[in-house]
């Protein structure tokens, strides 16, 4: 679905996706909060969390770029790295959001470490974006990048 479809005028989630959203925080924090204290759920969270702080133009990328990477990559964890959204693999970053505001600059950065499979014989392969909004373009760009990294 498109950031577009449906949304009231946030350019992020409609309110039914925001509800849908705020419904899966309430079931993690109680997964969180049960017995063994579930390190995932926990983790997952606080990225939620810290996605539902962020300023109007960069929450409603993170919003998107968070169901990207959880639909198209679950084998992928949220977790919060340097406080801000990441998703990793056996503990190691692969994918990262970096809110343009809480860094103070003019944009958005959505990254891929070394441990993205993004290597290609071209020498040459992207390993961050500056993100101002999702097009349905830069949308189906991410999803591609997101898939290619966890291969």
């Amino acid at each position: 679905m498109s950031a577009n479809t449906g949304e009231t005028g946030t350019g992020g989630f409609s309110e039914q996706e925001r509800a849908a959203m705020k419904g899966r925080a309430a079931e993690l924090k109680k997964e969180a909060s049960g017995r063994g204290k579930n390190k995932a759920a926990a983790a997952e969270l606080d990225v939620l969390a810290k996605i539902a702080k962020m300023e109007a133009p960069d929450r409603a990328v993170a919003e998107r770029l968070h169901a990207i990477v959880v639909a198209h990559a679950p084998e992928l964890s949220p977790k919060l790295w340097y406080g801000q959204p990441a998703y990793a693999r056996d503990g190691k970053v692969v994918c990262f959001f970096r809110s343009g505001h809480v860094d103070k600059e003019r944009y958005s950065t959505f990254g891929f470490t070394t441990g993205a499979n993004l290597d290609d014989d071209s020498g040459l392969w992207p390993t961050s974006f500056a993100v101002t909004e999702l097009s349905d373009e830069a949308e189906a760009r991410i999803t591609t990048l997101v898939k290619q990294a966890v291969t």
